[in-house]
């Protein structure tokens, strides 16, 4: 009982520390974290038509689950979910029957740089997938082990990380690299897993095939998305420990200490050391793969620094459809973070045995306590929302009012100023992406130039383009097609007056003023995007099918233990 207890608790304790600030009303607002009220579910959430689908079919099950519940609740949910499934996830994977060593892996994949860094630019979809592969993995070694019900608790997992392109691109890779082998079903399991793998990708897939972007993406974000340091060891160090993400403003600043190398450096040690325990308790050629998975994702995430890097990704971006994904390469670290995490655990058990053998117990068990809290020790930050960075705020009542004028009156609204991420005042002047999309109910046309200090990102949306040069020649936005011009009270360039000519003013407030366009005349409806729906389908058929599955088993084994149970009368 206290071997399955004690993961429990450590996962709710890093939750409990890590989240304290959300007991606080309000939404968590930062980069591209953005939760709403009620997200409205439309063909333009389900496939956006003029920009790449980064969000899909994420925002589409956002819009979904907040048609069940409020969007401060969703929030919560997930954000936990990531945590405890995070820590729990890698305790469970790590092969001892030591307590200890358990919560060694919990607090080394839950309490890491990684998950702190996607945190705090707001990337909750792709940290869904980083608490799943450890789920993952067990999965996968079920499968190969034969083990009863084995394939819908992988898939289960995939499904969750394929949320986001690059968690639905981790899972198929872990499913590609564990499951192939030499065992009974090897060929029929693998294949199964693959195909159904592939069809809950089917979603983003299908929709970035049908964009009118074309999947490619500017070669300037090879060196703006680029690894970077967090200290003096330099970006590959980084890596090694699991940060070095590309924008400095969403790293904790204990991870510029002198002193965050030198504990990467233990930690690598010690992972090394625990290969061999690793090796030896799993079955043959498994702890292999995970290694080949890990080794490749630290590569792809410091291509962008290594010699003649740069130029490969940006030949990539610029030629090979959807090959953006790994601009951004070190967002492809999960399977390195697991490895080490699991690694780490046991080469702190297998060194805590030699030291209890030679010396005494004692030690044994105070290095196990050491290397459980070494994350925390270098990474203190992390806790009460990342010191206060995580903490909840009300959208200004204009939002509310807006929404409900603009859902009276449908039409394609322009948010200003003409910028994806936007400063507020009342959310503490914090970076995040334009919320407009979200919050109404109907499509949002915003930049999608992404600013990295001096460096602009070119878009893909063609559209786009065309709103900033009419913004930069000073020209009437009326002639865009839109029905509404949403003009928010944030930091950006200000709007000319002669932008403006032609619009009705609609509402004035203290934080957004709307426009209606005058010109304005409905656009011919279209019947929708058809093979982005069916992929759609097929992707929550998987889901469907596995859910079914579960439930059929767990109906199957109350028959049988009530089949196997005395009859009443009988015994003693």
């Amino acid at each position: 009982m206290r071997e399955r207890l004690v993961p429990h608790g450590v996962a709710a304790a890093v939750t409990a520390v890590v989240l304290a600030p959300l007991v606080l009303p309000g939404y968590v607002l930062r980069y591209d974290m953005v939760f709403v009220p009620r997200q409205a579910l439309s063909w333009d959430v389900i496939a956006p038509a003029s920009a790449l689908p980064r969000a899909v079919p994420q925002d589409a099950v956002v819009a979904l689950l907040t048609q069940l519940v409020p969007g401060w609740l969703l929030q919560r949910l997930v954000l936990v979910a990531i945590l405890w499934l995070a820590a729990l996830g890698a305790a469970r994977l790590v092969p001892t029957d030591r307590t200890a060593v358990r919560v060694v892996a919990a607090l080394g994949y839950a309490w890491a740089p990684y998950l702190a860094e996607r945190l705090l630019i707001g990337q909750w979809g792709l940290l869904l997938a980083y608490a799943m592969l450890p789920w993952l993995v067990a999965a996968a070694l079920d499968v190969r082990a034969g083990r009863p019900g084995a394939l819908p608790r992988l898939l289960l997992p995939a499904a969750v990380a394929a949320i986001t392109p690059t968690g639905g691109v981790l899972a198929l890779a872990t499913v590609a690299v564990l499951l192939p082998g030499r065992y009974p079903g090897a060929g029929r399991r693998a294949g199964t897993a693959l195909a159904a793998t592939v069809l809950l990708n089917a979603p983003w897939l299908v929709a970035g095939v049908g964009s009118a972007t074309g999947g490619r993406s500017d070669p300037a974000g090879v060196a703006a998305f680029a690894a970077r340091a967090e200290n003096w060891a330099g970006p590959l160090v980084a890596l090694a420990g699991t940060g070095g993400i590309w924008n400095g403003l969403t790293v904790p600043v204990s991870r510029q200490s002198g002193v965050v190398p030198l504990a990467t450096a233990l930690l690598l040690l010690l992972a090394g050391y625990g290969v061999p325990l690793l090796r030896r308790r799993w079955p043959a050629g498994a702890a292999g793969r995970l290694g080949l998975l890990a080794v490749g994702s630290w590569l792809v995430a410091a291509l962008g620094v290594l010699p003649g890097g740069p130029a490969l990704l940006g030949r990539l971006v610029d030629t090979v459809p959807g090959a953006g994904l790994i601009r951004d390469g070190q967002k492809l670290l999960v399977p390195y973070a697991l490895a080490l995490a699991v690694a780490v655990a046991l080469g702190a058990e297998r060194l805590a045995e030699r030291l209890a053998n030679r010396f005494d117990a004692t030690v044994g068990r105070v290095l196990l306590v050491g290397a459980a809290l070494l994350p925390v020790a270098v990474l203190p930050d992390l806790a009460f929302g990342a010191v206060g960075r995580l903490r909840p705020v009300d959208y200004p009542a204009d939002w509310a009012a807006v929404a409900r004028q603009v859902a009276d009156r449908p039409g394609e609204v322009l948010s200003l100023p003409f910028q994806e991420y936007q400063r507020y005042a009342w959310n503490r002047g914090q970076v995040v992406i334009d919320p407009a999309p979200r919050y109404l109910s109907t499509p949002v046309l915003i930049d999608d130039t992404l600013r990295v200090g001096d460096l602009a990102v070119g878009g893909e949306d063609p559209r786009a383009a065309r709103v900033r040069a009419l913004l930069a020649a000073g020209r009437p936005l009326a002639g865009t097609g839109v029905r509404w011009v949403l003009v928010q009270r944030a930091s950006g360039p200000p709007v000319p007056a002669s932008s403006l000519v032609g619009l009705r003013l609609a509402h004035a407030g203290p934080e957004l003023t709307l426009y209606e366009n005058a010109d304005w005349t409905a656009p011919a409806t279209t019947n929708g995007p058809g093979p982005v729906g069916l992929a759609h389908l097929l992707a929550g058929t998987v889901v469907l099918t596995i859910g079914f599955s579960g439930a059929a088993r767990g109906l199957r084994r109350v028959v049988a233990s009530r089949d196997a149970s005395p009859a009443e009368g009988e015994g003693g």
